[in-house]
């Protein structure tokens, strides 16, 4: 649904120039560009976009001439300059779907390069410490972004609000304490789902363990203040660190005893990779 709302609103009745322009039936190939360095993210959407195109059911768009070749896979880090993949077809489709196949693939190549930064950060000083993204993602694209913090190296946290118990402030105030919200969160859990806290202050957290709560996610602490709930923890629960997290912060998070650390800015904040389409005609 999401590829097909892209194309039809670049596209909506048809490419007025391309079809003014460019012959019919003109052979062509093209390079995707990576301008500059980075992770790549989202080449595997190109194969449903073009499912997506040739629904149009348009002949004069020539949709199903495409092909995707010699593709990097996702995932891959590609040096500035170098190519993602190459792409063959008429001139026509090649350039009615140029934009929007290049917005998806900068888009979501620039999350999994953020992604693979503050990765890189964490790495240099914990094998063990996960970086996870949120739920603070654009309406409609959550799964792709999602996808490339996967690219990038990091963790998926919950998918939305069905699929994992986190009891947060708001929750905390509504149900009166965090006992009676935890108490609650563990009588209704699904089998299996872990109950995580969030937690602003000492006294929450040993509030949430008391109640049985098997994860905690410190918001807003320092790092010494992550290291001191840490060991007050003692690994009877997860740690997660969320809040004033950044690339200069987040190794001294890892430091402190996290097992996990969220950062928003993964999808909501991260620029664009620059990429590129080069067409050339086949003589």
């Amino acid at each position: 649904m999401l590829l097909r709302a892209a194309l039809e609103e670049d596209l909506g009745d048809g490419d007025v120039t391309t079809l003014a322009t460019i012959d019919p039936e003109t052979p062509a190939r093209a390079i995707v560009r990576v301008r500059e360095a980075g992770i790549v993210a989202g080449l595997a959407l190109f194969a449903p976009l073009v499912g997506a195109f040739c629904e149009r059911g348009r002949a004069e768009e020539e949709a199903a001439s495409l092909r995707m070749h010699d593709a990097v896979a996702d995932g891959t880090l590609v040096d500035a300059g170098g190519s993602a993949c190459a792409l063959a077809g008429t001139a026509r489709a090649l350039l009615m779907i140029e934009r929007t196949f290049l917005n998806f693939v900068g888009r979501l190549s620039g999350i999994a390069t953020l992604t693979h930064t503050y990765v890189a950060a964490v790495r240099a000083v914990s094998a063990t410490t996960r970086v996870l993204d949120t739920r603070k993602t654009t309406p409609g694209w959550r799964a792709l972004e999602k996808y490339a913090v996967a690219c990038g190296g990091g963790s998926n946290h919950r998918m939305g609000l069905y699929d994992a118990v986190l009891v947060k402030d708001n929750h905390i105030q509504a149900a009166g304490g965090v006992e009676n919200a935890v108490r609650r969160a563990l009588a209704r859990a699904p089998r299996g789902v872990r109950v995580e806290v969030e937690c602003d202050t000492l006294a929450q957290v040993d509030s949430a363990l008391a109640t049985g709560a098997t994860a905690i996610l410190l918001d807003n602490f320092s790092p010494e203040q992550v290291e001191v709930a840490a060991r007050r923890i003692a690994g009877r629960a997860r740690v997660e660190v969320s809040g004033g997290v950044s690339l200069q912060t987040i190794a001294a998070f890892a430091r402190s005893g996290a097992d996990e650390i969220s950062v928003g800015r993964l999808t909501h904040s991260a620029p664009a990779l620059d990429v590129a389409l080069e067409l050339e005609l086949v003589r």
